[in-house]
């Protein structure tokens, strides 16, 4: 914890600009370009994050005794991953209207828990060695049920290199979603499978062979799985397969799916979530801050808000998930399209002139690795 003790004692540097007050998201009513689209939102700039981060370094150098490794994180983890699997003995021999809620709103809260987690460790932010890390990661995903967590990393890495790009960007919804689910109940149902929509969108939007850290992440997680059939029987792994299934639904965690990048603003990307959850959520509300500098821990991310709040309060932001899911469903006309997104050619572009700029390509990714 020395760079954040470091960069501590230099809070005294930060802006002296009042912090602009404005109202969550999540209570203002939905802009009505942003209703009723047909298409998703096209921008013919580049993604806001770099600049960002190039004019808060010039500003704020010292922001860089952030970046590291958080060798606290994993204790973290490590509790929340035996908590898991200790709800999941003491359940599994209860009746099914017992197992089956705590699956989905206890069990759902530890797998959303580890599954940000996850996003966390693949960002290389608790051991020094990547390897490590991924070998954590493996490690965080067993109580899930269903082995992802490298096949996650895999994607995620072209989520920040390549943000809003449609078909390099997998986060980004489908037009199939767009075009279709428009009605109240099709926009629960979406809620209700937007972990399994989120998890098989990859596969299908970009298709790759798995590559050897995903097999061992299968391997590993499928003979977990095996060894908790033959140790505390089927239900055990009924139990952990729904905590993913339904917890990864419409839980009142899930908004964190929308709330990242959906627009609720014309022209913001981005937005933070600044409410209660953070703290057992791996700070992953602090959206803007981790994007703009994925190289800085999650526990250090309300750190660099400090250092630099003229550059996040004025941007939109969120204090509710659980009013995110619900206006999203009850809005009528606010569909999977409200998404910001650029054609390659820009993106290309944008990255081209700040190469020429003299950045180099492991700056302008703005991300920890490329592997």
């Amino acid at each position: 914890m020395k760079a954040t003790s470091a960069a501590s004692k230099q809070i005294n540097q930060t802006s002296n600009e009042p912090a602009v007050q404005r109202i969550p998201q999540e209570c203002k009513p939905i802009p009505k370009e942003l209703l009723n689209r047909e298409d998703f939102y096209w921008d013919t700039q580049e993604e806001p994050h770099l600049r960002r981060k190039y004019e808060i370094l010039k500003k704020y150098p010292q922001i860089e005794k952030l970046f590291g490794v958080d060798y606290q994180t994993k204790y973290q983890v490590i509790a929340f991953v035996l908590i898991h699997l200790l709800i999941c003995y003491l359940v599994k021999d209860q009746a099914w209207y017992i197992m089956v809620p705590t699956a989905w709103l206890i069990g759902g809260a530890f797998t959303q828990s580890l599954t940000v987690a996850i996003h966390e460790i693949t960002h290389g932010m608790c051991f020094d060695k990547l390897e490590h890390n991924y070998y954590f990661a493996i490690f965080a995903n067993l109580p899930m049920g269903i082995p992802s967590a490298m096949t996650f990393k895999r994607y995620h890495s072209d989520h920040h290199w390549y943000l809003g790009v449609p078909l390099y960007d997998v986060d980004i919804t489908t037009r199939l979603e767009g075009k279709y689910v428009r009605s109240k109940f099709l926009k629960l149902l979406h809620m209700i499978f937007i972990g399994i929509v989120y998890g098989v969108k990859p596969l299908l939007v970009a298709p790759r062979s798995p590559n050897a850290w995903e097999l061992l992440n299968m391997a590993v997680s499928f003979t977990f799985d095996g060894l908790l059939v033959y140790f505390w029987g089927y239900r055990a792994l009924i139990y952990c397969v729904l905590t993913s299934l339904l917890g990864l639904g419409l839980h009142p965690l899930s908004g964190h799916f929308l709330s990242e990048h959906w627009l609720t603003e014309p022209g913001q990307e981005t937005y933070s979530y600044y409410g209660p959850a953070n703290w057992f959520m791996f700070n992953v509300g602090y959206h803007n801050e981790h994007h703009d500098f994925p190289r800085i821990p999650c526990s250090r991310l309300p750190l660099l808000r400090k250092i630099a709040p003229e550059f996040y309060d004025t941007l939109g932001y969120y204090e509710s998930w659980s009013s995110v899911v619900y206006n999203y469903i009850m809005t009528d006309g606010y569909n999977p399209f409200v998404r910001q997104v650029r054609s390659i050619e820009v993106h290309k572009k944008a990255r081209k002139e700040w190469f020429n700029r003299g950045y180099t390509e492991h700056a302008c990714s703005n991300e920890s690795d490329q592997q």
